[in-house]
């Protein structure tokens, strides 16, 4: 939950437990698109914007509304969500557009951060904006993509003929939601959740990489106990960041 007043062309936010550098480089983001910093634990500038603009979109893109100290609450009497609430709890779940949380989490494949993050820099610069369908099915070469030129090049196709339609996604269950991203070649499960969590901020999506196995293998070998909660895709996230930076300490 936040409250928020208008400081001229800026907005100043206040909100319980927000940590704006942590949700921005947490893994679920590969590009800043918006002037901000953070001056107070849970106190963020949002700089050079109307309130119009950010109540209608920045709002709903930090996630501001929902009461994430609400959220924690319903997993602190667990150790290890305990542990990994204390690490990094100040994050918040990014609501993207859909087709750049896809395009993003395709790149993301056998992929690093900062080779993740040079690539869409690439495309972005070479189209002066986050590249269209139609830009991916020109010659995109100079993006060095490597095996995953043919999959952003199958999403575009897809989307362009209609087979996959993003607002039709948006409205599906969301059995049916992966079912429909996966149609895409090069989709599978981990990015079809990524894209239904960070792009349709499709809550209870619950992505599995390398680090969230480790980390269900060592510590809920009999089960994750919150796969089933609505807000299954913030426990993920908090124990992600968690494992990963704890295990690379």
């Amino acid at each position: 939950m936040r409250e928020f007043e208008v400081h001229g062309t800026d907005i100043y936010v206040c909100c319980k437990g927000f940590d704006l550098e942590l949700t921005l480089d947490c893994g679920q983001s590969f590009r800043r698109i918006v002037n901000a910093e953070q001056k107070a634990d849970g106190v963020v500038i949002l700089h050079d914007i109307t309130e119009e603009e950010f109540l209608s979109k920045w709002d709903d893109y930090f996630d501001f509304k929902l009461d994430y100290e609400a959220v924690k609450a319903e997993f602190e009497a667990d150790p290890t969500m305990k542990k990994a609430i204390d690490f990094c709890g100040g994050i918040h779940i990014l609501k993207q557009d859909p087709w750049e949380a896809l395009i993003s989490f395709i790149i993301s494949q056998n992929n690093n951060i900062p080779r993740i993050k040079l690539i869409i820099e690439r495309l972005i610069t070479h189209f002066s904006r986050f590249p269209t369908a139609e830009d991916l099915l020109t010659d995109i070469s100079f993006a060095r993509l490597g095996f995953r030129e043919k999959y952003l090049k199958s999403a575009a196709e897809n989307i362009l003929s209609g087979r996959v339609n993003l607002e039709e996604i948006d409205k599906m269950t969301i059995t049916n939601s992966r079912q429909a991203l996966m149609k895409i070649s090069g989709v599978g499960p981990k990015v079809a959740e990524c894209t239904l969590l960070y792009g349709f901020h499709r809550l209870e999506a619950f992505p599995r990489d390398v680090w969230i196995n480790r980390a269900l293998d060592e510590f809920y070998p009999n089960g994750f106990p919150y796969i089933d909660s609505k807000y299954a895709g913030i426990a993920q996230q908090y124990l992600f960041h968690y494992i990963r930076n704890i295990k690379n300490a």
